[in-house]
């Protein structure tokens, strides 16, 4: 296949229209095939149901060439996991499993001249999402739903290279106690906006949110699990109701177990044991692992040891075998990855 004439290597992380999408419609209590179209607009009645009362959820994952030179694309299984439990925490339809996997890779062969050459540093990011399409004036769910995929091509998330950010622990809550912290919606997102414009102009990468409980426990960010590790090496990850639950953390678990034999522990993490860590660091699609140099909690800074420079070697190790494979060159465990033919 040949790729499209960019310079891949100059590529920011941000959309750009590319040939197909894939849009299903549900309507009358079921949903149609879905289809490849070339238009990129989303028509939709001015009262629908995602305008009026924020009814929609997505999901993230990417594609890639491999070494070998085969486009792939990451546990596409699990995304559609999680979008069913959003998709039923909305009362909204959900789109089956096997439809939404055969989807993306259908979506992702439509516009494999747009997946990124091996070694450019570049992606193909995949968006699935789906929302209410009805006129909706009375607080309800809707009854018409559109699901849909775009992807685009991205660069490297850090331009430079991935160098240790700073982060604040926050005072506000990005999510409520029994909320929809743990699923997908794009309302989470929207009410924690205002907190990571207020971050960067206070010089913060992004806040550190606490339980909304009781705001003594460390949760995620704005949208990214976190990961410690400890002087003796063992991985830790906080353990919530409220936290979403990232597919790249769950693959780094089973990357630190079962390739790296790292002693893994996933708990409820007290903000006073922040300064007991040697590394810090969050992960999700979009850069896998960044590393977190230091914390600054209302003016007390608390740094990792070994990431105050670059990403720690724990860290680095967990992220080298990761994208090893995801990019063919190591091994993957079966049913991680899905070659597109």
């Amino acid at each position: 296949m040949e790729k499209k004439n960019i310079d891949w290597a100059s590529l920011d992380f941000g959309y750009q229209k590319t040939d197909r999408r894939f849009v299903a419609n549900f309507k009358g209590g079921k949903w149609d095939e879905g289809v490849l179209t070339e238009d990129a607009n989303v028509v939709i009645n001015e009262c629908a149901g995602v305008l009026q009362y924020s009814q929609s959820c997505f999901e993230g994952l990417k594609a890639y060439t491999t070494e070998d030179g085969r486009t792939v694309t990451f546990r596409p299984d699990l995304n559609a996991e999680r979008m069913e439990r959003s998709c039923s925490r909305l009362e909204m339809p959900v789109f089956p499993k096997e439809k939404f996997v055969e989807a993306v890779l259908k979506v992702v062969k439509a516009n494999e001249s747009w997946v990124p050459p091996y070694g450019s540093g570049a992606t193909l990011y995949i968006r699935p999402y789906m929302f209410g399409s009805n006129a909706v004036i009375g607080v309800k769910p809707a009854d018409e739903y559109q699901f849909r995929i775009l992807v685009t091509p991205v660069g490297p998330y850090f331009k430079g290279g991935v160098k240790p950010i700073t982060v604040r622990i926050s005072d506000l809550d990005r999510a409520a106690p029994h909320g929809t912290g743990d699923i997908k919606a794009g309302l989470n997102y929207a009410m924690s906006l205002h907190n990571i414009i207020d971050a960067h102009k206070n010089g913060f990468a992004e806040n550190m949110y606490l339980d909304p409980a009781t705001h003594t426990y460390i949760e995620e960010t704005g949208g990214a699990n976190i990961l410690f590790v400890t002087k003796d090496g063992k991985l830790v990850t906080p353990k919530s109701e409220s936290i979403l639950p990232s597919i790249t953390r769950r693959s780094l678990v089973t990357v630190a177990k079962d390739y790296l034999h790292i002693t893994v522990e996933e708990r409820k993490i007290n903000k006073k044991e922040l300064s007991s860590f040697e590394e810090c660091g969050l992960c999700g699609t979009a850069a896998v692992i960044s590393p977190i140099g230091k914390v600054i909690d209302h003016g007390k800074e608390i740094v990792f040891p070994g990431c105050a420079v670059k990403m720690g070697p724990v860290l680095q190790k967990l992220y080298d075998t990761l994208t090893g494979i995801q990019m063919g060159r190591i091994k993957a465990p079966a049913g991680w990855i899905y070659e597109i033919r």
